[in-house]
């Protein structure tokens, strides 16, 4: 397998793992389980939530897989970084999320993403986990760039929780994304080191 999909895979399959995290912090009212046929429901709005978290939190990561490729092939870093701003403002337009400081606040995690793929791209492994423990031999360098990310993920969510005037239940949700996305980060370095 090439590392452009174990990459990928283990990057799917942690979104798959903050979403059903997040799911399961939100179970459905007891009135789901009274009424006949109301678990088809919840399973269908589970299976939506992961296909659409998932979605959503690999698009910057694609992008960021992407780049890398072309960096280690040689593309002109101009070109890739054009190709990027414009894939990022289609991205954001498409959900009725554009501004400038969202884009600027995604592209600095599209930065870190691709420098953290371009890292495991140069390193030997045949898992994505020896790819990491390879790309940073001492964990405080792992950790180091999770900290960064998390600091740009945290801004986005900023952003975007300004730009929704404050949405409370929005708020909620994406503190609640946060808290299993820093689990997982957490299970990982564990796993690793």
């Amino acid at each position: 397998m090439e590392k452009l999909d174990i990459i990928r895979a283990a990057e799917t399959q942690f979104a798959r793992e903050v979403t059903i995290g997040v799911v399961y912090q939100q179970p459905p009212s007891a009135w789901y389980y009274l009424i006949p046929g109301m678990f088809i429901i919840d399973f269908l709005r589970r299976t939506t939530a992961i296909s659409r978290y998932t979605k959503h939190f690999m698009f910057p990561r694609n992008l960021a897989l992407d780049a890398a490729r072309a960096l280690s092939s040689g593309e002109e870093k101009a070109l890739i970084d054009r190709n990027l701003d414009g894939d990022i403002k289609q991205w954001l337009q498409s959900l009725n999320l554009y501004s400038t400081g969202l884009a600027r606040s995604q592209r600095a995690a599209v930065d870190l993403l691709t420098d953290h793929y371009t890292r495991l791209f140069n390193a030997q492994g045949a898992t994505y986990y020896e790819l990491i423990e390879n790309a940073y031999p001492a964990q405080a360098a792992f950790e180091n760039h999770l900290a960064a990310l998390t600091d740009a993920e945290n801004e986005i969510d900023r952003v975007i929780i300004a730009q929704a005037g404050n949405n409370e239940k929005l708020k909620e949700k994406l503190d609640l994304e946060a808290q299993q996305v820093a689990k997982r980060r957490n299970r990982t370095v564990e796993d690793i080191y």
